[in-house]
C-alpha cells in the first residue's frame, strides 16, 4: 500500500471517528431531562391539552400544576423561554420538586421552549449540559439555545415581520420571546406562544411570571418588568426587596416593543404579567471561557474588570454571580410579588412552603434542593 493511500484510509477513518462522536453527542442532547414532580405536585398536563395541534410535536411541553383545596389566586410561571438561562429553569425545577400549595394554586412550565433544548449554539462554545451532586447521585439538566431548533422551524428568513408589523433580525423568528401573542397557524415558534397564551387564558391566571436572565452589561438586569396592569404590584415588590437587600431595577413594559411575554400577555389576556431577569455571564460578550462552570459559578475575570471600568450594569467582583443567587433572587421576587399580590387583592392570595430562602439557598446550595432521581 502506498503512502498516500494510507494517509488517506487514515483520514478516512479519524473523519469517521469524528462524525460518529458528533452524532452521539448530537442525539445526548435530545435525552429529556429529568424533571420530578415533588409532594406539591398534583396534576401534570402536556401543552397540547390547551393547544391540540401540538400534539405529537417535540415542542409539546409539561406543564405542572400544584394546587390545594382552598380557594385562592392562580400563579403561572413560565421557566426555559431562553434555555441558555439557566436560572430560569433551575429556578421552576425547585418549585416544582419542592413547593407545596395551601391556598390557590401555581402552574409551572419549566421548559417553555423545549425545542431549544435539543440543540445549542455551537459558536458560542456554551456548555451541553449542567450537572449538580446531590446526596443521592448526580443530577443532570441541559443547557441549549436561546433559539428554537432549526431542524424543527428552517429557513430563517433574512427580516423577521412578527404579527405587529415590526422588523427584527431573521433569527429572532425563532425568538419564543418575540412571538407572543402567537398565531394558531403561525411558524413553529409562534404556535407554542400560542399555546401558552392558551394556558394563561383558559386557567385564568391572576399573576404570570417570565424567568430570565441577561449578559451583565445589558442594562435591563437584575430587573422586574411589568405591564402597566401589573406596575403596582411590581412596585410594591421592588420597594420590599429592597428591604431584604435584594436590589431591583422598575421598568414598564414599552407599548412599542411588540411580542414579549411582559406586553402581550397582559394585552392578550386578564393576567399581571411581570418578566424577571437576573445577572449571567455566560451569555456575555465581554466573557472569557465558556464552560459550565462559568454558567454555574459566574466567576470570571474580564466581566470583574469590565466592571472596574464602569462598562456594567450590575455589580461584579470575583465572587461572580452564583445560580444559587440567581435562582434565589427569582423566588424571593415570586414570593414577595405571590405575598403583596394576596394583599392588594384577598381573593387572590396563594399561600405554599418548602421553597428555600434566598439565604438557605446560598449557604446550603442549589443541589441540596434537589429531589432523588429514581
Amino acid at each position: 500500500m502506498k503512502k498516500n493511500e494510507k494517509i488517506a484510509i487514515f483520514l478516512l477513518v479519524f473523519a469517521a471517528i469524528i462524525i460518529t462522536a458528533s452524532a452521539f453527542e448530537f442525539i445526548d442532547q435530545w435525552k429529556d431531562d429529568v424533571i420530578i414532580g415533588g409532594p406539591g405536585v398534583t396534576r401534570i398536563a402536556q401543552l397540547s391539552d390547551y393547544f391540540p395541534e401540538l400534539k405529537g410535536e417535540y415542542c409539546d411541553t409539561a406543564i405542572y400544576f400544584l394546587e390545594s383545596d382552598e380557594p385562592g389566586g392562580t400563579v403561572f410561571v413560565l421557566g426555559g423561554t431562553h434555555p441558555n438561562e439557566p436560572s430560569s429553569m433551575l429556578s421552576a425545577v425547585l418549585l416544582i420538586e419542592n413547593a407545596v400549595v395551601t391556598r390557590g394554586r401555581i402552574i409551572v412550565i419549566p421548559q417553555a421552549n423545549l425545542s431549544g433544548y435539543s440543540h445549542n449554539d455551537p459558536q458560542e462554545a456554551s456548555p451541553r449540559k449542567l450537572h449538580f451532586k446531590t446526596a443521592s447521585g448526580v443530577r443532570v439538566f441541559r443547557y441549549g439555545s436561546r433559539a428554537t431548533n432549526p431542524i424543527h422551524q428552517w429557513p430563517d428568513p433574512d427580516i423577521y415581520i412578527n404579527q405587529f408589523g415590526q422588523s427584527l433580525s431573521g433569527s429572532e423568528t425563532r425568538n419564543l420571546n418575540r412571538g407572543y401573542p402567537g398565531d394558531p397557524k403561525g411558524n413553529y415558534t409562534e404556535r407554542i406562544c400560542y399555546g401558552i397564551m392558551e394556558v394563561i387564558r383558559k386557567e385564568a391566571a391572576d399573576l404570570s411570571v417570565d424567568l430570565h436572565e441577561a449578559s451583565p452589561e445589558y442594562p435591563v438586569i437584575n430587573a422586574i418588568v411589568a405591564h402597566e396592569r401589573a406596575i403596582d404590584l411590581a412596585s410594591i415588590a421592588v420597594l420590599d426587596l429592597q428591604m431584604e437587600d435584594l436590589n431591583y431595577n422598575l421598568e414598564i413594559s414599552p407599548p412599542s416593543f411588540r411580542g414579549l411575554t411582559h406586553r402581550e400577555w397582559g394585552d392578550y389576556s386578564d393576567t399581571m404579567a411581570i418578566l424577571m431577569e437576573t445577572a449571567n455571564a455566560s451569555q456575555g460578550r465581554i466573557r472569557g471561557r465558556t464552560d459550565e462552570a462559568l454558567a454555574l459559578t459566574g466567576k470570571d475575570k474580564m466581566y470583574v474588570k469590565a466592571a472596574e471600568l464602569g462598562r456594567l450594569y450590575v455589580p461584579y467582583d470575583e465572587n461572580g454571580h452564583p445560580i444559587e443567587e440567581r435562582v434565589g433572587r427569582h423566588l424571593a421576587a415570586l414570593n414577595v410579588l405571590i405575598v403583596n399580590m394576596g394583599m392588594l387583592f384577598p381573593e387572590k392570595t396563594v399561600e405554599y412552603y418548602g421553597i428555600p430562602s434566598y439565604g438557605e439557598l446560598m449557604e446550603q446550595g442549589y443541589a441540596n434542593y434537589l429531589l432523588a432521581a429514581q
